[in-house]
């Protein structure tokens, strides 16, 4: 029996799949390291838990794994599919010898400023950056580039704690905001235009496995500037075509360069206007906002499975056939407090019903999402990639959140 040990500060449902998927394969005695233990059925996937404080700490993660090894013995994997704990994790896996990735690859992944030196020292595009320690430091870099800049922490994600900044005002209050210091630097970008993508893979060995990628309608960044935006996501069904090639490349070429040996990344990249690429950055964790759920349904496969089955056994079980385009509509709407009511939801069922693989509505009286991926969402699939976008503009032209 091999002690495969998961670690999560908290059970949310996005987290949790991936422990059920760990637990399922053969010959595996799942431990959890938890902040707030799982509940229910999912506290029965666990042989045992050790809790911790904060769990995002690397000495209590450390004290707790060692905790569970001397009741169960030697630990074959340490999993998490958080991206602010992937560091803490390699830590982890160094101070007990388990096999991983380490410290210094998931840093890599991590400081978005050490990556953007990496990939441009490997010759990939990426947004011009610069560490930003004062004032000075960045309005000599928006002297360089121009408005619009992006500023940001070095280990931000999801598009949190990011500003776009058009105007110098705009940046001495962000840099104020921010309490940039060499202490506490922040991150400033050059603001990339154009379409937005992601590419995901699954590497073993240190070889690309299995690849995919999305559409963002519009940029996550720009849905965060607007809260009345509901955000959708486009899996095309076909990825395999001469439009796409560059980007393949650039991505398995990026997975390469930072060293990856086992696991799943998600890539942001651009389309600029004139057809070039760029990179916006890279994370050595599973992709949030449904795309690996997506990528289940478009290819009729339990990605979070593949997942497991990479990061424990060093397997794959695909190729898989891509059969079906797939959108996923997040519900989210304009105002304060909780959600009161959804509107619009039998008139898109109505509508696009047939299409509809999952859903989840708006709890009503929850407090409002702070984030882009709002209250709930709506994921269709058929084999046509345009009858999917038009039953994404439906969803979010229909539905409504209000709160109150």
């Amino acid at each position: 029996m091999r002690n495969v040990l998961f670690a999560a500060p908290f059970p949310a449902e996005t987290t949790m799949r991936f422990a059920r998927a760990a637990a399922g394969l053969s010959h595996v005695r799942l431990l959890g390291i938890f902040q707030e233990p799982p509940r229910g059925r999912d506290a029965q996937l666990f042989a045992d838990i050790a809790c911790v404080a904060d769990g995002l700490d690397s000495k209590e993660l450390i004290e707790a794994a060692r905790a569970l090894r001397a009741r169960h013995g030697g630990i074959h994997r340490l999993l998490g599919v958080l991206e602010p704990l992937q560091v803490q994790l390699a830590e982890v896996r160094q101070a007990l010898g388990i096999p991983g990735t380490n410290p210094q690859t998931a840093d890599l992944f991590r400081d978005k400023a050490r990556m953007k030196d990496e990939l441009r020292r490997h010759g990939l595009p990426c947004a011009r950056h610069r560490v930003v320690r004062a004032l000075a430091d960045a309005e000599s870099f928006a002297a360089e580039v121009g408005f619009p800049i992006v500023l940001k922490p070095p280990a931000g994600m999801g598009c949190k704690a990011t500003w776009r900044i058009n105007r110098p005002d705009e940046l001495r209050a962000a840099v104020a905001a921010m309490h940039a210091s060499p202490d506490h630097p922040a991150l400033a970008e050059e603001f990339l235009r154009g379409r937005e993508f992601s590419f995901e893979t699954i590497t073993i060995g240190g070889e690309v496995r299995f690849s995919s990628l999305s559409r963002y309608y519009p940029t996550p960044l720009e849905v965060t500037e607007s809260p009345w935006i509901q955000w959708v996501v486009v899996l095309p069904r076909a990825i395999d075509t001469p439009e796409f090639e560059d980007a393949r490349a650039l991505g398995v070429r990026t997975v390469k360069a930072l060293g990856l040996e086992t696991g799943f990344t998600h890539m942001e990249w651009f389309r600029r206007d004139d057809g070039s690429l760029a990179i916006g950055e890279i994370a050595a964790r599973p992709p949030g906002a449904n795309i690996v759920l997506g990528n289940c349904y478009a290819y009729d496969a339990d990605l979070f499975r593949a997942w497991a089955r990479a990061v424990v056994d060093d397997a794959f079980d695909g190729p898989w056939e891509r059969k079906y385009a797939v959108g996923c509509a997040f519900l989210r709407g304009v105002g304060r407090g909780r959600v009161v009511r959804t509107t619009g939801v039998e008139e898109a069922q109505a509508k696009i019903g047939r299409l509809v693989v999952e859903a989840h509505l708006p709890t009503r009286g929850a407090p409002r999402a702070d984030s882009y991926e709002g209250d709930g969402y709506v994921m269709v699939r058929d084999p046509d990639t345009e009858v999917v976008k038009a039953a994404m503009k439906t969803i979010i032209e229909t539905i409504q959140v209000h709160y109150g």
